[in-house]
């Protein structure tokens, strides 16, 4: 099959990060898979992919991926490729995608990812939202509780509606060794360490609250990048926790840093089902928001809080530091855990209901 994936960029986000791991899977499959980008720019995730091999068509570089131009420049890329399937990722790539595929014959596929967005809370959206997914083959869910969350906001019955739990490469994650250079930095204090973009549906702020309530030798390395990193920023300073709140940045090594961590952290607001918690417990403890789509992955198996408490989180992570038998029975159930959640199980669903599509 000749397959192209569609994603607004390739920086820090879940959905990012899974093109990483499944396109060059599906391609090493036997099959021709291609990526579209709208916002083309420099990244450690484009850097990556390049490296291993896939060709990506960049729209643009910068700028706003909602440009009504990108519609006519997706719709050039989707007749002269001849693509057997385009699957879509991301609200701009699903709706220019379902406008573009009136002015050509190409079998449609989408991932949503969440549980929530902002689009669902705007009542005259949902007519255009049932239309554009009625332009989709199939629409493939992430987690059992998007599937739910997307039937019930479209109000219509649909078989072309299904669950694929998202994966990583849980080896990889396993098998890292922490980074000497940041392990270094902070030896003899704990570290926790959060890998997210700095967008509304995360809560950055309540974890920065917490460790200002914690002391000294408690530091927090926040990984990613994004339009709420300015004023996390500004609220590490006005807590006083400036010198122990690190903002790393993009960065490409994330197993190896997930593996110089005490504790690696997920705060969200909602999930659709987060990649980064899976890979967080592939790599030992993690603790996470109690909230739709992490509640899901990580019960039973890591440490959950009560979403917006940032007392609790800070007791969660002293008793973790204090009790060595129970972060150890902590971190052999997260690792248990993220064994179910494994890439190369996703990608061959994948392909299996692309096989569907061509029958």
């Amino acid at each position: 099959m000749k397959i192209l994936h569609v994603i607004t960029t390739l920086s820090t986000g879940g959905a990012e990060h899974l093109m990483v791991d499944l396109v060059p899977r599906l391609r090493d499959a036997g099959h021709e898979v291609e990526l579209c980008v709208f916002n083309g720019g420099r990244t450690p995730f484009r850097d990556e992919l390049e490296r291993a091999g896939i060709t990506i068509h960049a729209l643009q570089a910068g700028g706003n991926v909602y440009n009504p131009l990108n519609i006519v420049r997706l719709w050039r890329l989707m007749r002269a490729g001849k693509y057997d399937i385009v699957h879509t990722h991301n609200t701009a790539c699903q709706l220019f995608a379902a406008i573009a595929s009136l002015m050509c014959n190409t079998t449609l596929v989408t991932t949503e990812h969440s549980t929530s967005n902002r689009r669902r809370k705007m009542s005259w959206y949902k007519p255009i939202d049932r239309w554009m997914f009625g332009r989709y083959s199939k629409i493939i869910c992430i987690s059992e509780i998007a599937e739910k969350s997307l039937r019930e906001y479209l109000s219509m019955p649909s078989d072309t509606i299904t669950t694929i739990n998202n994966g990583v490469d849980v080896a990889r994650f396993a098998a890292a060794k922490p980074n000497e250079e940041l392990a270094a930095q902070f030896q003899g204090k704990h570290l926790g360490m959060m890998v997210a973009g700095f967008r509304w549906e995360k809560d950055h702020t309540t974890i920065i609250k917490a460790y200002s309530l914690l002391p000294d030798r408690y530091h927090l390395a926040l990984v990613g990048d994004g339009a709420k990193r300015p004023e996390m920023e500004q609220l590490a300073k006005d807590l006083g926790v400036a010198h122990r709140v690190h903002f790393l940045g993009l960065r490409s090594d994330i197993p190896q840093l997930l593996a110089t961590a005490d504790v690696r952290i997920m705060s969200s607001h909602f999930e659709g089902l987060s990649l980064s918690s899976v890979e967080g417990m592939a790599a030992g403890v993690l603790i996470a928001s109690d909230v739709d789509g992490l509640r899901e992955v990580v019960q039973g198996a890591g440490v959950l809080f009560e979403h917006g408490d940032a007392q609790g989180f800070a007791d969660a992570i002293l008793r973790l530091d204090s009790d060595a038998a129970y972060r150890e029975a902590v971190a052999s159930a997260c690792r248990e855990r993220a064994r179910g959640y494994d890439i190369g199980v996703m990608a061959q669903g994948y392909l299996q209901e692309y096989e569907k599509l061509r029958k």
